[in-house]
């Protein structure tokens, strides 16, 4: 069968890998000059391994994406120990010192030594953190938000310190709606070990295309899809050049565009099959003449947040020794600090120190219309505030993911995209679909190789 991807990010690529290897004819479609979706990689001068846009990491647990690179002879990943920890807000303990204290939390005797919560707080989060490690999948967790369980098991002070801020970090506005679902899922994929690939994941997404392309099948970057129709049984998929002049001055407006591209150079190939890879937002834009308005309507009640990441690139690390740094404070406004060369070497990296910064925000936000250069004015009182070394940044860089973070509530639950839609041989395998696991490569690479097994 002749088979079009919306999407060349890791989903799409595994998708397209067994597709082939079955014998069907397989379009990849990918808006973006590399392949690659939340994984992409970039370099910079200097550098010898590419960098990812946003903070990238496997854990020891995730079998899927290790499974898949061990089948297609990819040998690149390796594992280490790394180092997590939380600053708070506990106030000067010496008037030359910071109002900030940074503890450690890799192992339970880190838990023990956490001077915030009294002996029996700690023993019984700890005997809840083990609960939901050993855990499987339990339906009252849909039944309640986290907040509700983590207050009712570990008592609502062990939320306020250990949780609350976590959680409004990650899910602002919504933090106190999230379903119980989340913590359990991140508990219970935790690992201490973490992976890396040789040369960095750009590396292994570029690997893969080599690998679909030598199945024969066609990667077409630079190539935004604008519509599908069905007729006679098929799918009319509509795409232009992302290097076109409507996608150049920003327009917003999908008719119009789709008027103007009837009278100008645009393509249009018919599929059997569609697997769409795409945002669940962008795909409802672009499927509104082959799904009714009922079933779309579903996808409106679902929330995101954007991400917004700032990488420095610093002569001294921000951070001595930690590489996850989660930020427990309100008045330090940045959900993490990542300090990537304390976890790959900084040779790889021109000598110099990387960092990432991230928040979630809400698609109204100041941060999503500020420039690069705002971006990182803004930001670094704050990081200042996280450091003890003088800061001497030779460079940063500046991203922005669309739709990064669903919101997992009840209504997510209730109207998540599945692989099997209503209209026969269209498929959509997303990101949406983790749920209720955090987004990440392995999962990617679990939604392509499953969904090409309706197929």
């Amino acid at each position: 069968m002749k088979i079009a991807i919306l999407g060349g990010g890791f989903t799409g690529l595994t998708a397209a890998y067994y597709l082939a290897k079955k014998g069907h004819k397989v379009t990849i479609f990918e808006k973006e000059k590399v392949l690659g979706g939340l994984a992409v990689g970039f370099k910079s001068k200097g550098w010898d391994w590419y960098l990812e846009r946003a903070y990238h990491h496997l854990l020891d647990s995730e079998d899927d994406i290790l499974n898949f690179a061990k089948e297609i002879d990819f040998e690149e990943i390796f594992f280490k120990n790394t180092s997590t920890a939380s600053l708070y807000e506990t106030g000067p303990q010496h008037p030359s010192q910071s109002d900030y204290r940074i503890f450690p939390v890799d192992s339970p005797q880190d838990f023990l030594k956490l001077p915030l919560l009294s002996l029996p707080e700690k023993l019984r989060a700890g005997a809840v953190i083990a609960f939901l490690k050993t855990s499987p999948f339990l339906s009252f967790y849909e039944k309640q938000t986290a907040r509700q369980f983590l207050e009712k098991t570990m008592g609502k002070r062990v939320w306020e310190v250990l949780w609350q801020e976590l959680f409004r970090k990650k899910f602002g506005k919504y933090a106190e709606n999230i379903l119980a679902t989340f913590i359990w899922a991140r508990i219970k994929k935790r690992a201490k070990q973490l992976g890396y690939i040789k040369g960095g994941f750009q590396t292994f997404i570029d690997y893969v295309e080599e690998k679909v392309k030598g199945k024969g099948v066609s990667v077409k970057k630079e190539y935004t899809v604008l519509n599908i129709t069905k007729k006679r049984g098929a799918f009319e998929v509509l795409f232009l050049p992302s290097s076109h002049p409507e996608f150049i001055s920003g327009s917003d407006s999908k008719r119009q565009m789709l008027n103007q591209v009837q009278h100008d150079i645009h393509e249009k190939e018919e599929y059997d099959v569609v697997i769409s890879t795409l945002p669940t937002v962008i795909m409802g834009k672009i499927t509104k003449d082959i799904f009714s308005p009922s079933y779309l309507d579903r996808f409106t009640r679902l929330a995101y947040l954007h991400a917004v990441v700032l990488i420095l690139e610093t002569k001294e690390p921000i951070l001595k020794d930690t590489y996850w740094l989660n930020i427990c404070t309100p008045k330090i406004p940045i959900m993490l600090v990542a300090q990537h060369t304390n976890f790959i070497d900084k040779k790889y990296y021109g000598g110099n120190n990387l960092s990432y910064f991230a928040w979630y925000v809400d698609r109204d936000n100041p941060l999503l219309k500020m420039t690069p250069k705002q971006v990182f004015n803004y930001a670094l009182p704050y990081i200042k505030k996280v450091t003890s070394y003088e800061l001497q940044v030779v460079n940063y860089y500046h991203f922005i993911g669309p739709f990064a973070q669903p919101i997992f509530d009840k209504d997510f639950v209730k109207n998540k995209p599945d692989f099997i839609t209503p209209v026969k041989n269209f498929f959509i395998a997303n990101l949406d679909m983790t749920y209720p696991y955090d987004r990440g490569t392995n999962y990617a690479v679990k939604l392509g190789k499953e969904v090409s097994e309706f197929i």
